[in-house]
């Protein structure tokens, strides 16, 4: 593994000079060898040492940081905090100690083009199984009742009706798309629109165009975060 080219003692000192009030971004940065973009008048490293260690002191450079585990709720959570308005990228990677603004960057683009945020420690017990036992229709109704109703907690789901997290993940998203009809065990087996009756395909019409609604929306929400990229 590489030497970090900044060390945990030189980040505090920076960042406790800039904080004293006694420096100025430029000046910390000529004086630590940190790169400061003179057009933007800032230094992205400077901004991300500050935020954290405001929030966690001298524990935000431990280094062991950089290969600690998140779960996909806490990547959804500190996503949509961002895209809500919550907070800025320096203060939700900040806050959820995450290792750095580019990774939480690669969240909320992966969030923003409905891709799944996957957990990244399978190796706690909720997340090991794949499939702790088979599940009636009626049972995959209320559990997925029951998440959704529970602000979509898919790992306190699991736990409490002894599934997987994968299972009711899945579940959910199959519910999101086809209601129900997405619950029943058909193997794959989808049936058209020409194979239904009218009222299974004005529901999927009124999905569709629900989805078609929630993806322009997050179009425009993503321009927005882009030019705000852009700017920083």
């Amino acid at each position: 593994m590489s030497k970090p080219k900044f060390s945990i003692e030189l980040k505090i000192w920076a960042c406790e000079d800039f904080l004293s009030g006694k420096y100025s971004a430029a000046q910390v940065c000529e004086k630590y060898g940190i790169t400061y973009n003179v057009k933007k008048h800032s230094s992205s490293s400077l901004n991300e040492w500050v935020a954290k260690y405001r929030i966690m002191g001298s524990d935000a450079f431990n280094n062991s940081r950089h290969n600690k585990s998140y779960s996909s709720e806490l990547k959804i959570r500190a996503v949509e905090e961002y895209l809500t308005g919550k907070g800025s990228i320096m203060d939700i990677t900040a806050k959820y100690g995450i290792s750095g603004t580019e990774v939480f960057r690669r969240w909320v683009l992966k969030y923003n083009a409905n891709r799944e945020l996957k957990d990244y420690n399978p190796k706690r017990e909720v997340y090991m199984a794949e499939a702790r036992r088979k599940t009636t229709f009626e049972e995959r109704r209320e559990i997925v009742g029951y998440c959704i109703s529970h602000n979509r907690d898919y790992k306190n789901t699991a736990a409490k009706y002894d599934v997987s997290y994968s299972q009711v993940y899945s579940w959910v998203k199959k519910y999101d798309t086809d209601g129900e009809t997405g619950l029943t065990d058909k193997r794959g087996r989808h049936k058209t629109d020409d194979e239904v009756d009218e009222m299974e395909r004005l529901r999927r019409e009124n999905l569709r165009l629900k989805r078609q609604l929630e993806e322009k929306d997050r179009v425009v929400e993503l321009l927005k975060k882009v030019k705000e990229f852009e700017g920083m």
